[in-house]
């Protein structure tokens, strides 16, 4: 077994997601997925908590970048000014060359109810941050819960753009598209 070689846990989400993609999530077992990079089951618990987690890994980074958009938004800016610095940061998050990647990992979990309710727990965990994040800066409410579930949700719209076969434009242009549209629809209900 080559446990030596680097980067094994790459090499096991890689063989995870085309396992998943092939066969289906529950079909798929650790053991197999380690076998197909040829490491051991043990290995691969040592690399992750279950095969879950496989999909989830990173979860941390891309909140660290939310969190970095936020804290570095202008002290005076509007909460809705601060959670688009956090998309444009979270954007960056996904560079180009991660697009098929992320269009694979979601088709499996599109394909899966606990997945995608795992899923929804992380983005709701998100806006619960952004809008802690939010009342830290001085925003009151409703307006912090307001614009963190508002900044969640033009994440999620921007990203199934994003991860659109043929789509070509960064995740950062989506979202400003994106809150672009929204910016119009609040104009015509305050109008």
């Amino acid at each position: 077994m080559a446990r030596w070689e680097p980067g094994a846990r790459e090499r096991l989400q890689a063989a995870a997601l085309e396992l998943f993609a092939t066969r289906g999530y529950e079909q798929t077992t650790a053991a197999e997925i380690a076998g197909a990079v040829g490491l051991t089951e043990r290995t691969f618990y040592r690399h992750f908590a279950d095969k879950r987690e496989v999909l989830f890994l990173g979860q941390q980074r891309f909140d660290e970048a939310f969190r970095a958009g936020i804290d570095a938004a202008p002290a005076d800016a509007p909460p809705l000014a601060v959670v688009a610095a956090a998309l444009r940061a979270a954007g960056e998050f996904f560079p180009d060359e991660r697009r098929d990647h992320s269009r694979a990992r979601q088709a499996v979990i599109d394909a899966n109810p606990s997945l995608q309710e795992r899923e929804q727990h992380k983005l709701a965990g998100l806006a619960t941050a952004i809008g802690a994040a939010l009342r830290e800066r001085g925003v009151g409410e409703p307006a912090a819960t307001l614009a963190a579930q508002t900044g969640v949700t033009v994440f999620g719209i921007a990203f199934a753009q994003w991860i659109r076969e043929a789509e070509t434009r960064s995740l950062v242009t989506i979202a400003d598209d994106v809150l672009r549209e929204l910016g119009a629809l609040v104009e015509g209900v305050s109008g």
